[in-house]
């Protein structure tokens, strides 16, 4: 997973796994039948320790802002030395993997951004009336965009600071002046009103 996220799926050989593993490529052909069998196990263990710490932070955050906080930290290590290209080569070649992070997104993700709104309205950080649904497709397809390399060139932006930004404005959009208070004080940010 370290070759595939610093260099791209398509990038990496099995010749270049089996040398950093330090094994012969006939070992990992007794385990996996291809690359794409690889992969796939790969990306579905990646995706599996996504939501145990995305079910720990949610357990251990104070509040909405701060669960949403803490998802987009851990993920911002992850993004930080994760070169997007790994996520259109998974996608172009990949089918089964892309398949599987689909449905994480799709399914796991969009439910986890809905009870992040209900949570946020309930503690009176996010407005009241916000149609949930179309905010969790928005924050899934947000969350997709930033990995698009034709929109953020891999070589001009960060990855970890567009999603950053993004989370900032998604957050920024949904707040109550309650919640832009909290945002604040997370950012460390003094303003006056």
């Amino acid at each position: 997973m370290e070759l595939f996220k610093r260099y791209g799926i398509k990038g990496v050989t099995m010749d270049d796994i089996a040398k950093h593993l330090g094994i012969s490529k006939k070992t990992i052909y007794n385990s996996y039948e291809d690359k794409d069998a690889l992969v796939t196990e790969l990306i579905t263990l990646q995706l599996e320790s996504h939501k145990k710490a995305f079910d720990e932070i949610e357990a251990l955050s104070k509040n909405a802002i701060d669960e949403i906080i803490g998802m987009m930290k851990h993920m911002g290590t992850e993004f930080s030395c994760t070169n997007p290209n790994m996520f259109y080569d998974m996608q172009k070649y990949h089918p089964a993997a892309w398949i599987k992070f689909r449905v994480f997104k799709e399914d796991y993700i969009y439910k986890c951004v809905i009870k992040n709104l209900e949570k946020g309205q309930e503690q009176g950080f996010y407005r009241v009336g916000l149609n949930q649904k179309i905010l969790a497709k928005l924050r899934l397809e947000q969350i997709e965009m930033a990995f698009n390399p034709v929109v953020f060139p891999p070589d001009k932006f960060n990855l970890s600071q567009v999603q950053v930004e993004i989370l900032d404005h998604y957050l920024h959009g949904i707040c109550t002046i309650k919640g832009h208070k909290l945002i604040n004080k997370y950012k460390q940010i003094h303003e006056e009103e």
